[in-house]
């Protein structure tokens, strides 16, 4: 039966752990299976920009063994008006896998069911799931340990936070979210979540005091793509939610700085952070494509 990653609650807490240990085990070398998915062919289908999920992606896919097939949304038919129901059906006669970044969510779910292969969320408004594999593989690696840290998320609520929402409420972490009121996580995102009862999502207006005794400190843009038309407003709420080395001084002097990047330098966080000693954001990036691969292989091998 045919497994799809929409969102991280598609996993349960055994099998990120196993795709964190496998993860961790392809990027130290220690890959016994070299090729675990020749022969294979997986699809991207990218509706909106990317750098780090596509061509981590694209590697990963090729390292494991498989081809990867990049459909550029205008050049294939489903942005001539094909339906997505039609295209999911017959894209699943070709392929082994496919990945989609899109705008709604609901296009992911209509895709996927669908579908016959595994489909697995490159991003979307409301999820970006493979960003929060990589992101725990970063705090395991750095903290030893996810269950009982401390994160605090700055800023603006987006995918990001809602794939962040549930793996706190999936591997038993504190999630601290500090933002503006008005930008708060939708109740329907916390309701979701509220029967798995592992993790302790808190809600506060005060970087300061998120940021206070934090393990991890995680910031994205302000302006995520598509909400360009409200980003004078959106800047004018934020700019008390900026991540600078002022508010690094209430964490712990180890606490790890996370950014799932682009970062707009500046804005939600300083150079002085982003490149400085507490920073992780680099090895973050450098772990979506780990992961990624334990994910492929887990969902298409």
């Amino acid at each position: 039966m045919k497994r799809d990653f929409l969102r991280l609650t598609d996993l349960s807490s055994d099998e990120i752990g196993m795709l964190m240990d496998r993860a961790a085990d392809m990027k130290a070398g220690r890959d016994a299976s070299n090729c675990p998915l020749i022969g294979k062919s997986i699809g991207l289908i990218f509706e909106k920009s990317s750098t780090r999920t596509r061509v981590s992606f694209e590697v990963g896919i090729y390292q494991l063994g498989a081809q990867p097939i990049y459909l550029n949304p205008k050049e294939i038919q489903l942005g001539r008006g094909e339906t997505i129901s039609d295209t999911a059906k017959v894209l699943s006669r070709y392929l082994d896998g496919i990945v989609i970044r899109t705008y709604g969510h609901e296009r992911l779910i209509e895709f996927a069911n669908n579908a016959s292969i595994p489909v697995i969320n490159g991003l979307s408004d409301l999820y970006h799931p493979c960003q929060t594999l990589a992101d725990l593989l970063t705090i395991r690696e750095k903290k030893g340990r996810i269950e009982g840290i401390r994160a605090a998320y700055i800023g603006d609520v987006n995918n990001v936070t809602n794939s962040l929402i549930e793996a706190s409420a999936i591997l038993g972490f504190e999630l601290v979210i500090a933002c503006p009121e008005g930008y708060e996580p939708s109740y329907e995102i916390l309701d979701s979540v509220r029967d798995k009862g592992k993790g302790n999502i808190i809600i506060v207006g005060d970087p300061a005091e998120a940021a206070g005794k934090a393990d991890v400190i995680y910031t994205d843009v302000w302006v995520s793509m598509g909400q360009e038309s409200e980003a004078e407003t959106k800047k004018d709420r934020l700019r008390g939610y900026q991540v600078n080395s002022s508010l690094l001084g209430c964490a712990k002097k180890d606490t790890i700085v996370l950014h799932c990047l682009p970062a707009h330098r500046g804005e939600e966080i300083t150079d002085d952070v982003i490149d400085g000693p507490n920073s992780a954001v680099f090895d973050q990036a450098e772990n979506r494509l780990h992961t990624q691969k334990a994910l492929l292989e887990f969902l298409v091998r």
